[in-house]
C-alpha cells in the first residue's frame, strides 16, 4: 500500500491538506540550522512549507512517481526507502516525516535519523487525524464494507477515537527514546478545522489508504454513498483536524 499513493500524484497533491504554520515554525525555531531532510516526502507538500520558511530541503521518497512530481515543483528528491538510503556523509539540522513514518521501521528509522542529524538537530514526526463527522464517516464505513468485504480495513470502527492516534505517536516517541541518542521526546498537538464541499472531499478520499487499491467500481460505490451523505448536509461539512507530532532533539556534540 505504501507504493499505491503514487498512482495519481496530481490528485494527491491537489487534495491533501498542508500542515499548520505553527507546527512548521516551531520545528524551524527548534532546529540549529536550515538543512532539512524530508523522509517520505511524497509530492512535497510539507517540504515546500519548510522551503517557504527559509529551509533547504532534500526529500527521500520510495515511489519514483511521487518523487518525479515533487521534482517538477522544485524539490530535490532521491528515490529510496529511508532505511536503505545512503546519506554519503551528509548531515541535517532537522529530519521530518509528514504523514509517512508509519511506513518506516520505527526502530531502524530513529537510529538512522540520529545518525544523519547534527548535534542538537531535531527529529519531527507528524501527521493529521482524518476523522470526518459521523454523518459522513458512517455512510463511508457501510459502503466500504459492501464494496470491499474482504478488506482488512473493515474491522475498524467508522470513527476511530483520537486516543488511538495519540497512542501511535506515543509509540513513535518510545522508539525514539530507546535509541538513547535523543533528549526525552515531546508530543505536540495542533487543532484546526477546514470546510469541505462535496467535490473537495470526494477528490481527497481516493488518496487515502484503503481506497488507493480499490477497483474503479468499488471506489465509485464508496464515493456515491459519501457524496449522498454530504448532499444531505447541504453539500459541505466542516472537518475538525488534529495534527499530532512526536519530536526530539539529538544529544551529543559530534
Amino acid at each position: 500500500m505504501a507504493e499505491s499513493f503514487g498512482v495519481d500524484a496530481q490528485r494527491y497533491e491537489q487534495a491533501r491538506p498542508g500542515y499548520p504554520d505553527a507546527l512548521v515554525a516551531r520545528i524551524v525555531a527548534g532546529s540549529p540550522g536550515p538543512d532539512v531532510l524530508d523522509v517520505g516526502c511524497g509530492t512535497g507538500i510539507a517540504a515546500r512549507q519548510f522551503q517557504a520558511a527559509g529551509c533547504a530541503v532534500l526529500g527521500v521518497e520510495p515511489d519514483a512517481r511521487m518523487a518525479d512530481f515533487a521534482r517538477s515543483r522544485g524539490l530535490r528528491v532521491e528515490v529510496a526507502a529511508f532505511e536503505s538510503w545512503q546519506p554519503a556523509g551528509r548531515v541535517f539540522d532537522a529530519v521530518i516525516a509528514a504523514q509517512s513514518w508509519h511506513w518506516v521501521d520505527p526502530v531502524a528509522g530513529a537510529v538512522k535519523a540520529a545518525r544523519v542529524l547534527r548535534p542538537r538537530g531535531r527529529l519531527a514526526i507528524f501527521g493529521h487525524v482524518y476523522e470526518p463527522p459521523p454523518e459522513v464517516a458512517e455512510p463511508f464505513a457501510a459502503a466500504y464494507r459492501r464494496a470491499a468485504p474482504d478488506s482488512p480495513f473493515n474491522g475498524q470502527p467508522a470513527r476511530r477515537p483520537l486516543d488511538l492516534y495519540r497512542a501511535a505517536y506515543a509509540n513513535f516517541a518510545d522508539r525514539i527514546r530507546e535509541t538513547e541518542r535523543f533528549n526525552d521526546p515531546e508530543q505536540w498537538r495542533f487543532d484546526w478545522e477546514r470546510s469541505y464541499t462535496r467535490d473537495q472531499w470526494l477528490d481527497l478520499l481516493p488518496t487515502t489508504g484503503g481506497l488507493t487499491q480499490l477497483r474503479p467500481d468499488q471506489l465509485a460505490e464508496v464515493l456515491d454513498a459519501v457524496g449522498g451523505a454530504i448532499d444531505s448536509l447541504g453539500g459541505r461539512f466542516t472537518m475538525n483536524y488534529t495534527t499530532l507530532a512526536a519530536t526530539a532533539v539529538r544529544t551529543g556534540t559530534s
